[in-house]
C-alpha cells in the first residue's frame, strides 16, 4: 500500500485519480479549495481523505502535507484556466492562473519532498496540457503555465533522480470535466473529429496514465500526451 497524495481531488481528473488509486488500495489523501460538498462525496464513494487547502497557499500547503504520517507519491493536478484575449487579461487573473498552477507545484514538491529524500525515493506527477506543448488561441496564460509545468518537470527530473525520487508529467488533450463548460459544444465535436482515436478524453483516461507514470520504475523526466492523439 502507498501514500498517495492528489491535489484538486474533489473534482474531474482529480476525482478520477482518486477514485482509481484508491480502488486499488492505497491510502490516498486529496487537497480541493472550494467544493467542500464535492470533497464529502468523494470521501465517501474512495474512502480517501480530503484536506481543504489552497495550494497557491506556502503556509497552508506545508501544514497540509507536513500532518500526513508518509508520502510515496505525488500528484500535481490542481489547475485553473482562463479564456480570453490577452489584452483583455487582467493583471490578477495572470498572477493567479501562475499561483495554481505553477506555484503550487512548488509548494507540494516542496512540501512532500522531505518524507522523499528520507527514503530515498518517490513519484511526482505533474499535469500539463497539449497547450503547454503548443499553445493555444486566447489562453495564453493558461499555456504559458503548462509550457511552465513541462520545464520545471524534466529540470526537477534531472535534480531529483540521484535521490531516487522520479519526475514525469502528463499532458491532457479536451477532457470532458468543468473546465469544458465555457467551450462550445460544436467546438467540442469538431475537436473529437480532429482527434485520431475519433472522441475527446474522459477523467479516467488521465487517471491512468498518472497511475502508470506513478508506478513505472524506469521512466522519469517524461512527458506522457493523453490526447487521443491530437497534438502528434
Amino acid at each position: 500500500m502507498q501514500t498517495v497524495v492528489i491535489t484538486g481531488g474533489s473534482r474531474g481528473i482529480g476525482r478520477a485519480a482518486v477514485e482509481l488509486f484508491a480502488a486499488r488500495g492505497d491510502r490516498v489523501y486529496f487537497l480541493y479549495e472550494k467544493n467542500t460538498q464535492a470533497a464529502r462525496e468523494v470521501e465517501a464513494r474512495t474512502g480517501a481523505r480530503g484536506i481543504q487547502c489552497d495550494v497557491a497557499d506556502t503556509a497552508a500547503v506545508r501544514q497540509a502535507i507536513g500532518s500526513l504520517p508518509d508520502v510515496d507519491v505525488l500528484i500535481c493536478n490542481a489547475g485553473i484556466c482562463h479564456y480570453g484575449l490577452m489584452q483583455s487579461l487582467e493583471e490578477a487573473d495572470w498572477d493567479r492562473i501562475f499561483a495554481v498552477n505553477v506555484k503550487g507545484i512548488y509548494n507540494c514538491v516542496n512540501g512532500a519532498l522531505p518524507f522523499f529524500l528520507k527514503k530515498q525515493a518517490g513519484s511526482i506527477v505533474t499535469v500539463s496540457s497539449m497547450w503547454g506543448r503548443v499553445g493555444a488561441s486566447c489562453e495564453a496564460a493558461y499555456s504559458a503555465t503548462k509550457g511552465a509545468v513541462i520545464a520545471l518537470t524534466k529540470a526537477l527530473a534531472k535534480e531529483l533522480g540521484p535521490s531516487g525520487i522520479r519526475v514525469n508529467c502528463v499532458a491532457p488533450g479536451v477532457i470532458l470535466t468543468d473546465m469544458c463548460a465555457q467551450v462550445e459544444p460544436g467546438i467540442l465535436e469538431e475537436m473529437a473529429r480532429d482527434t485520431p482515436v475519433g472522441r475527446n478524453g474522459r477523467p479516467e483516461d488521465v487517471a491512468r496514465a498518472m497511475a502508470y507514470l506513478a508506478d513505472t520504475e524506469f521512466i522519469t523526466g517524461h512527458v506522457l500526451n493523453v490526447d487521443g492523439g491530437y497534438v502528434i
